[in-house]
């Protein structure tokens, strides 16, 4: 490991332990339970595909279940037009997709409907957008817009978060470490094992300036591990990944 990374502000340190998760799940439940700025249902009605396509009952969903239920809900309501990904590139960025939660007024062959939740996050806003396609029918019945909340993050995210790490004065102790680990320079995310957060501010005592705007936009924290090496510890880094900056921890 490389002493002197020690001693510069923000620079990180190679462990040896696995890093605790951020409690990233209650915010996505609550993601899909919010009802703000809800906006009408519309889209066409397609075709149920084939019956080995699809699951049973409460059977998770299948990959062409998924494929088919991403695929609505995107080219649905102009989010493909509108949004923005993580890179800022056209369209809403993916974050999950999942069997939509039995809705207990539902009754009779509406209730044994398979139906997927698809969530996204929209740059463009930074709100998070929720997607209920019923895979039957092939229609979106419900389409929800939350500001505030943030689910766990994607592998896109991620990628792309540690991307502008690396690229950041701020990451400087990383790559040394990196460097001292494998004897290469550090200059691309996929040379890093990744996994990560969403940053709180409520579990800090005190939050830096730049990274007030966080809760609002989308921080992440990066756990970055050398691929058959060390973890790297960079909890003190956060990317605001809204505004493309990283901010240090005191």
């Amino acid at each position: 490991m490389a002493t002197g990374a020690l001693a510069v502000a923000g620079a990180a340190v190679a462990v040896g332990v696995s890093l605790p998760d951020d409690g990233g799940a209650a915010d996505a439940a609550r993601a899909g339970a919010a009802q703000q700025d809800a906006v009408a249902p519309e889209g066409k009605v397609e075709a149920a595909p084939a019956e080995g396509d699809k699951g049973v009952g409460r059977d998770p969903l299948t990959d062409a279940e998924i494929g088919r239920a991403e695929q609505l809900a995107v080219t649905n309501n102009g989010l493909r037009m509108d949004a923005r990904d993580v890179e800022g590139d056209r369209g809403p960025q993916h974050l999950s997709t999942n069997l939509t939660e039995i809705d207990p007024g539902l009754s009779g062959a509406a209730a044994g409907q398979r139906r997927a939740d698809v969530v996204y996050y929209d740059y463009r806003s930074d709100s998070v957008v929720t997607k209920t396609v019923n895979l039957d029918t092939g229609k979106v019945e419900d389409s929800r817009t939350d500001q505030g909340v943030q689910p766990p993050p994607s592998r896109g995210e991620l990628t792309e978060a540690a991307q502008l790490l690396i690229a950041d004065r701020l990451g400087a102790g990383l790559k040394a470490d990196y460097k001292d680990a494998t004897g290469h320079a550090l200059t691309k995310a996929d040379q890093l094992q990744l996994s990560g957060m969403v940053f709180r501010k409520a579990t800090v005592a005190k939050v830096p300036s730049d990274l007030t705007a966080c809760g609002k936009h989308r921080c992440l924290r990066v756990v970055a591990k050398v691929k058959n090496g060390p973890w790297i510890d960079t909890r003190a880094l956060v990317v605001d990944l809204s505004d493309r900056t990283v901010g240090r921890l005191s």
